[in-house]
């Protein structure tokens, strides 16, 4: 029988994308709040539509068939149509107008939630929403409309956004109090070339800065162990077991517990920026510009005061 269209729906193919995301009808389920033959039952009456399977059974999980993946950037474009229709609606209605979907690197969570706090208590009318994500998921958030705004360092170049620099991003190098080179009152860049490090995975700002330090002066990289998160690579060195490059940003607690010591290297700290960015072509919302316009205006005496005590400069 030859695929039909009057008897799709849009709920069908909302639960098919969520089935292949997951590649598993229970978690589907589960994401969705229905039970697992709901969701089974759906996807066998959206096949007989197609007149052709959609999924493959294999253990606990379900396979996507070729005539799956090629319907799925279809699906896609429906539920989003469907998706941009609602939000027209609820902009006529002003639904939206109070709403600010905001998301930030991994290396912002120290300070961000208290910046986006203080937003909030300004303006208790808008409806704040935030995400905590690594870099590639915060842009690829930007990209799809997923948020509004990011807080972030070191602009996207694969999407066009506009971007306002709000405060100083200090990279230093730490170690454990034990650490020979922390007794060092100048260290030089040759002197670490022999020392293990710990890194973030490839493709992250900081590993860039571990990179570059060395390259930029015709330095091998070191021995390093990676690891994919600035929390692991905290508790690796409080543990002694190597240097990191890190955001200042992220270390002010343990500095100041004195869990862990900045060392005085050479061309360190490195001073990037962090900004506030959202997408080149896509105009803000009241409440997004009202969220641009206080990291714009009060994010440099917020990362000022936030971070004095630890005497990490901004």
């Amino acid at each position: 029988m030859p695929p039909t269209s009057d008897k799709i729906t849009l709920r069908q193919l909302q639960i098919f994308l969520v089935a292949i995301e997951t590649r598993s009808f229970v978690r589907a389920a589960e994401r969705l709040s229905l039970t697992p033959p709901a969701v089974s039952m759906q996807m066998s009456r959206l096949s007989e539509e197609f007149g052709a399977p959609l999924f493959e059974k294999s253990g606990r999980s379900v396979i996507p068939t070729e005539v799956a993946t090629a319907l799925v950037p279809y699906a896609e474009r429906m539920t989003e149509t469907l998706a941009e229709a609602v939000d027209v609606v609820q902009i006529m209605q002003g639904k939206l107008d109070h709403r600010v979907r905001v998301a930030m690197v991994t290396t912002a969570r120290n300070f961000g939630p208290h910046l986006l706090a203080q937003f909030q208590q300004e303006h208790p009318e808008c409806d704040l929403q935030f995400k905590i994500a690594n870099r590639s998921s915060v842009i690829e958030m930007l990209d799809t409309d997923q948020i509004d705004l990011a807080l972030m360092g070191r602009p996207p170049r694969r999407i066009e956004t506009t971007a306002h620099q709000f405060a100083k991003h200090p990279y230093v190098l730490i170690g454990h109090p034990d650490h020979p080179l922390v007794r060092s009152s100048r260290i030089r860049r040759s002197d670490l070339s022999h020392h293990q490090f710990i890194v973030r995975e490839r493709g992250s700002g900081t590993r860039m800065v571990h990179e570059f330090f060395f390259s930029d002066s015709g330095l091998p990289q070191p021995k390093a162990q990676e690891m994919d998160s600035n929390a692991n690579i905290k508790q690796a060195v409080m543990a002694n077991m190597g240097l990191a490059f890190i955001s200042a940003h992220t270390i002010a607690l343990e500095a100041m517990a004195g869990k862990l010591k900045i060392l005085n290297v050479e061309g360190m700290p490195e001073y990037r920026d962090w900004f506030v960015l959202h997408m080149r072509n896509k105009p803000l919302r009241p409440a997004a510009r009202a969220f641009r316009d206080f990291v714009d205006q009060k994010g440099p005496a917020f990362m000022e005061d936030f971070f004095k005590d630890a005497g990490i400069a901004t």
